[in-house]
C-alpha cells in the first residue's frame, strides 16, 4: 500500500467486460478523505512502439483504420508485448515484422509512457530500430487493416508538428526522440 497521502486504497477488484486486446476493470475504492467509491478504466497488457529506420534513414510507417476515431490514423508499428515474448525488444521486433514486413539490424530502448493513466492501465515502451528492410509480407491480425509507407524523417516530423500525425504513440516516439537523439 501507498503511503503518500494522496492514494486511493483499493479494497476489491473485478473485470466487468472482456474483450480481444483489453479488459474493461472495476475497482472499489478508498478516496484519501474516506469515500468509498468504484473506478472504472481499461486495463491491458503492455505494448510495444517501434520507430524503424530504414539504411537511408527513412523511417516506416503505417495507415490504420481506427474504429475508435472512424478514420485512417497515420504512425508507427505497435501492439502488445505477448507471454511468448522473452523480452520487450524482441516484442519490438515481432511487431515490427508483423505489421510492415520489414526486420531490423538492431533495436535499443527509447522511452516508457503511460499514455491514458486517467483511464487506462496502459504502458508503452518505445523502442529505435535501425537498418530496416523489408524481407517478407505484413502478417496482420484479424482485426488490422494496415498500409505500409516509408517517409523521410523529416517529413514525419513534419506531418506530427502540423498535427497530420496525431496518434499519441507516434507524437511521443517523434517528439522524444527529436528531445534526446537529434
Amino acid at each position: 500500500m501507498s503511503t503518500d497521502d494522496l492514494a486511493w486504497e483499493t479494497t476489491g477488484t473485478d473485470i466487468d467486460y472482456t474483450c480481444p486486446g483489453f479488459d474493461v476493470r472495476r475497482d472499489d475504492v478508498v478516496l484519501p478523505d474516506g469515500t468509498e467509491t468504484d473506478y472504472h478504466y481499461v486495463d491491458e497488457p503492455p505494448a510495444v512502439v517501434v520507430l524503424p529506420f530504414t539504411p537511408e534513414g527513412d523511417v516506416v510507417t503505417i495507415e490504420e483504420w481506427r474504429q475508435a476515431v472512424g478514420r485512417v490514423s497515420h504512425g508507427l508499428p505497435a501492439g502488445s508485448v505477448e507471454p511468448d515474448d522473452v523480452d520487450l525488444a524482441t516484442a519490438a521486433r515481432r511487431e515490427l515484422a508483423e505489421e510492415t514486413g520489414y526486420e531490423a539490424d538492431e533495436v535499443r530502448h527509447l522511452h516508457t509512457i503511460e499514455p491514458a493513466n486517467g483511464i487506462a492501465d496502459s504502458v508503452h515502451h518505445v523502442f529505435v530500430a535501425e537498418g530496416c528492410l523489408p524481407v517478407g509480407e505484413p502478417n496482420l491480425d484479424f482485426n488490422e487493416s494496415i498500409r505500409v509507407r516509408t517517409a523521410s524523417y523529416d517529413d514525419l516530423v513534419a506531418a506530427v508538428v502540423d498535427g497530420d500525425v496525431r496518434d499519441g504513440r507516434t507524437v511521443s516516439a517523434v517528439c522524444y526522440y527529436e528531445l534526446t537523439e537529434r
